[in-house]
């Protein structure tokens, strides 16, 4: 109890106030990156790696804002200082940090959703990059040239058949009777355990009836909007030039919702088929489901042209942003990354204030209880299936509008970015940050990037250029999923909890190594438990976990 009654990160009341502290380690890192970026004097420049190095430091002011007791208004200050400051005036002086802080955020709302659906429901999803997936391609095909390709494909336009919209309404309805159905199962056994037999069967196939129905509306709400625009563009010729780059920018914003909702249909199709599972047949299945987004995108070479993707994906105008830009002195080939920047830090405040949120509610108790007994947890009446497809949705929501920025930024998408090892690098920064923690899974996300997308890199550039002639194959940036194993590894063996974990889960991995003195463990002389009595006549051993008796002939629990 004393552990679950301390939050780790927070400070106990007798902590030292480290105010000064805290801005002499942010005013230092920030002279010290400046200097290595070269913008202090021209005649020091830090090599790549030990700038990167800098980098991360200077990150830490933001750790040490949230972890140190200091006053609330520095801890403010510094991370305006360093979120809205400092860090967009290190990528105008090198754009590769603005692209490793717009890709750090991306990872860390991407982790975050991740961490709802392991951390919190404890449903190990190995599958969870095909949400991001859907997110990216649902922009990249109609905020590039691909969207006028595939409108040509379909000209000149022939007026429906029957079938084209039977089949998919025959389904959808389909699937509102599976619906019903388990309503209906539901409402017989009201908080009871699981169905059995004949209701077991039924619930099985009402489920699979949903996941056929939810596929017809699908099918049908697509098939209803190729007919009206190809319809429109078959006698709207100039507007179909005009889909060269793709439909208006503009309409960026509202393609942010419709990848939300797009991504969180998709987390109830792939988490309805294996509500049942959990474990190791849960992780194979989703990894399973993952990997079949990314066949489809592979073969359906009509909307996301294969193999080759999808290029020169375009971002909203923000006219007012590019002048603040300019203003700024940014070059004009930056003017997206700051518009981006910016863009990416409001979502993700939105992620951390949802998941906090989320985390106080009925719902994330609700999700906690599934992770820790499910058994216990329907018997208390939570609803399993509406518990656990609420999980899935939400995490896939986070990954589908991080997609949607990913696909802007990298102005080019194709199957093999959203590969299922990208589901493992995310898995690796909750585990690493620390299951269940939000600030533990943003720092997760952040080292497992820099790591990523900095050191190794930069490493390799360095050796590179001192060693010209080594053997390509000791560059360090190819065997990063073997340095990620290895971490993983001293994780599991040193610090399973993650470098910054939550109460719950510090106290379930360490219920064992509480040292603090039990009543019950009290001697009666008042010595504390846990402590070996002499072994004198009248002087009785204490029997404490983990710790045999002084009698040889007695074992734990022995009366006699």
């Amino acid at each position: 109890m004393t552990a679950l009654s301390r939050t780790p990160g927070m400070r106990p009341g007798s902590a030292p106030d480290r105010t000064v502290p805290l801005i002499i380690y942010t005013v230092v890192t920030s002279l010290l990156l400046f200097l290595a970026l070269g913008d202090l004097t021209d005649s020091v420049k830090f090599p790549s790696v030990i700038t990167s190095g800098v980098f991360l430091l200077f990150l830490g002011s933001l750790l040490l804002a949230y972890q140190w007791k200091a006053s609330n208004v520095v801890k403010l200050l510094v991370g305006a200082f360093v979120l809205l400051i400092a860090i967009p005036d290190v990528g105008r002086l090198n754009g590769s940090y603005f692209d490793l802080a717009i890709q750090m955020c991306i990872f860390a709302a991407l982790a975050l959703g991740l961490n709802i659906v392991v951390g919190q429901a404890g449903l190990l999803d190995l599958g969870y990059v095909a949400f991001f997936a859907v997110g990216a391609y649902v922009w990249g095909i109609f905020g590039s040239g691909q969207f006028q390709q595939i409108v040509q494909s379909n000209l000149p336009y022939t007026p429906m058949g029957v079938g084209d919209w039977l089949i998919p309404l025959i389904l959808t309805l389909l699937g509102v009777a599976g619906y019903l159905w388990l309503k209906s199962i539901d409402r017989a056994h009201p908080g009871a355990m699981k169905p059995q037999g004949a209701q077991r069967a039924a619930r099985s196939v009402s489920i699979l009836l949903i996941v056929i129905g939810v596929a017809g509306v699908l099918t049908l709400v697509a098939t209803l909007i190729n007919a009206a625009v190809s319809s429109y563009y078959g006698s709207h010729a100039p507007s179909l030039t005009a889909l060269a780059t793709g439909i208006n920018p503009n309409f960026f914003w509202l393609f942010i919702f419709i990848a939300v909702a797009t991504a969180a249909i998709s987390g109830v199709l792939i988490g309805l088929p294996v509500l049942k599972l959990k474990g190791d047949y849960l992780a194979i299945v989703t990894l399973g489901l993952g990997e079949v987004i990314r066949v489809f995108a592979n073969n359906l070479t009509k909307y996301t042209n294969g193999p080759q993707g999808i290029t020169t994906i375009t971002t909203a105008p923000v006219s007012w942003m590019d002048k603040l830009a300019t203003s700024l002195k940014f070059p004009p080939e930056q003017f997206k990354l700051f518009f981006l920047y910016f863009l990416v830090l409001v979502i993700i405040a939105v992620v951390i204030t949802v998941n906090v949120r989320l985390g106080r509610s009925n719902i994330g108790r609700a999700w906690v209880a599934i992770r820790e007994d499910e058994l216990a947890a329907q018997a208390m009446g939570v609803p399993l299936v509406k518990t656990k497809i609420m999980a899935f949705a939400t995490g896939a929501s986070f990954a589908g509008v991080m997609g949607v920025i990913f696909a802007a930024k990298q102005q080019f998408i194709s199957p093999e970015s959203f590969s299922y090892l990208q589901s493992i690098g995310v898995l690796t920064m909750v585990i690493l940050g620390g299951m269940g923690n939000i600030a533990g899974v943003i720092l997760g996300a952040i080292v497992v990037t820099w790591i990523n997308l900095s050191v190794l890199p930069g490493l390799s550039e360095t050796i590179q250029s001192s060693f010209p002639g080594l053997n390509s194959n000791l560059d360090p940036a190819k065997y990063n999923r073997l340095l990620f194993g290895v971490i993983l590894v001293l994780m599991m063996l040193f610090r399973p909890e993650g470098l910054l974990p939550s109460a719950r889960q510090q106290a379930m991995l360490h219920e064992n190594d509480d040292t603090d003195p039990a009543e019950s463990s009290l001697n009666a002389d008042g010595a504390l438990g846990g402590a070996l009595g002499t072994g004198a006549a009248g002087m009785p051993d204490v029997e404490s976990p983990g710790m045999s008796p002084r009698l040889e002939n007695r074992t734990t629990g022995d009366k006699k």
